[in-house]
């Protein structure tokens, strides 16, 4: 199995670096057209790997990927929103915006695979672990419920603080450059902008990763499937992002469809002993739910207060 885990981390970081050094080594603007195309190849990629999980163990094991992949991928969306908060609160140029998702994603890569191997080694030890994570999921849907889209304020952020306590920090962009070495005459490394949002994105996606890791688990505790299900969702993200950065506010009642799968989620792991739910009708609820969000979405459009 170790095998198995090394190849696709080596395609996963192989696919990143041919996205960034090969196709856009050139840092220009991402168009929403070129992003669209990305995400459906992400897309595909994930479901042609469902396809050889379903050939390798069998119908249910491929099910639950499918699940944990739609899953993680829904639960995502609230990342496109902080994405935009957070490259709009730093002024950040559009061409470098990639640059600082890849580099998150590599670490998003490092920290989830290792949150996850010790989540479901947790839980195969400590079997009521499940309930407080089912507890954790039911309090995050009922906290996006009612205070909608997850806010964030990049200032106060602890990496931060923490970044501008041990190094000096350029007052502007350096190109794509996270450090410089030497500024305005004076000697010495100097880290850039472009490195405190980079922190930013990370410390904002482990947040994320205690709400997406602990739903995947309520429908496998097999550490490969959950781990491959959330590095698609991750890695198609990114395309994700410049695909739909600019229509980031028509979906109005989507966080309230995410809200509830949260919800229905942990009340799945909390009731697993006694009541059991199949993936594939956990799979058709969160469809359902997320499928209605985005029709109620365009059917009724927030109103436009501009005028």
């Amino acid at each position: 199995m170790l095998y198995f885990w090394i190849f696709f981390n080596l395609f996963a970081v192989g696919m990143l670096a041919l996205d960034l050094m090969v196709f856009h080594r050139k840092g220009r603007v991402v168009r929403p057209r070129e992003a669209l195309a990305w995400s459906a190849l992400w897309i595909g990629l994930a479901i042609t790997f469902a396809g050889l999980i379903f050939f390798w163990q069998g119908r249910q094991i491929a099910l639950e990927f499918v699940t944990g992949y739609v899953l993680e991928l829904s639960l995502s969306v609230d990342n496109l929103f902080l994405f935009l908060v957070i490259f709009r609160y730093f002024a950040v140029p559009e061409q470098h915006q990639r640059s600082v998702l890849f580099w998150g994603v590599l670490g998003a890569l490092l920290m989830r695979g290792v949150f996850i191997v010790a989540g479901v080694g947790l839980i195969q030890r400590f079997h009521w672990i499940l309930y407080a994570l089912g507890a954790l999921l039911i309090y995050s849907g009922i906290r996006l419920g009612f205070s909608g889209e997850h806010q964030i304020d990049p200032a106060k952020n602890s990496a931060v603080k923490l970044l501008r306590r041990w190094i000096p920090v350029t007052d502007d962009y350096q190109g794509g450059r996270f450090f410089v070495r030497g500024w305005k005459g004076n000697p010495g490394l100097y880290a850039t902008p472009l490195l405190i949002v980079l922190a930013v994105i990370e410390t904002t996606d482990l947040l994320f990763a205690v709400d997406s890791i602990p739903a995947v688990l309520a429908v496998t505790l097999n550490a490969f499937i959950v781990y491959t299900s959330n590095v698609f969702a991750i890695l198609g993200l990114r395309s994700m992002y410049f695909a739909v950065s600019g229509l980031m506010k028509v979906f109005r009642f989507l966080h309230y469809g995410l809200a509830l799968v949260l919800i229905l989620v942990g009340l799945k792991m909390v009731a697993a002993d006694h009541m059991p739910v199949p993936t594939h009708v956990t799979l058709a609820v969160i469809a359902g739910v997320l499928a209605v969000s985005i029709l109620a979405s365009v059917v009724y459009p927030a109103k436009d207060t501009s005028s």
